[in-house]
């Protein structure tokens, strides 16, 4: 199941200071690493001081036991920016693996909103000219299943950037 975009908003609201650091966070300058470092920090403990609201974590908590509340899960962060043309947030956010129980789900989801604020994330918006605000999240719950074989599938060399060569 998805956590939408309106449960992000709907969690953001619940910051009093957040026009005030979406203000510190646009006049960053993108190359000063360690000002980002800061922000990102204060920004990320605001967020994380703010409860999920209640019917966020209810619709949750329900989608959760209607699946099944006995297994692990993953819990994956999605940005609406992401997979864009010119631009791809993959990996800029953070996921959670193996969440098991209801307070650790919740906590997940939680802290899957704040990873938007990452400093990798906050430093990847400014070097690609991408505003802070106008950037949400959703979240994705996964049953996690045990395979017998797994991998990756890279669409641009990880260690180039050539967009020519797919690596598995």
């Amino acid at each position: 199941f998805c956590v939408t975009t309106d449960g992000f908003v709907a969690f953001t609201a619940g910051c009093s200071d957040l026009s005030s650091l979406y203000s510190e966070l646009d006049a960053l300058i993108s190359d000063d690493v360690e000002a980002v470092r800061l922000l990102g920090a204060k920004v990320r403990a605001s967020l994380l001081a703010v409860p999920l609201p209640a019917a966020v974590a209810d619709a949750a908590l329900a989608a959760w036991r209607e699946i099944g509340d006995g297994f692990a899960y993953a819990v994956r962060s999605s940005a609406t920016a992401e997979d864009l043309p010119g631009a791809s947030f993959a990996g800029q956010q953070d996921t959670y693996l193996n969440v098991r129980g209801e307070q650790a789900l919740l906590d997940a989801i939680r802290r899957c909103f704040v990873s938007l604020f990452t400093d990798r994330a906050i430093l990847y918006r400014q070097k690609n000219g991408f505003g802070h605000r106008g950037i949400a999240l959703s979240v994705v719950v996964q049953r996690m299943v045990f395979p017998d074989a797994a991998g990756i599938l890279f669409t641009a060399d990880p260690v180039s950037g050539h967009r020519g060569t797919i690596t598995v």
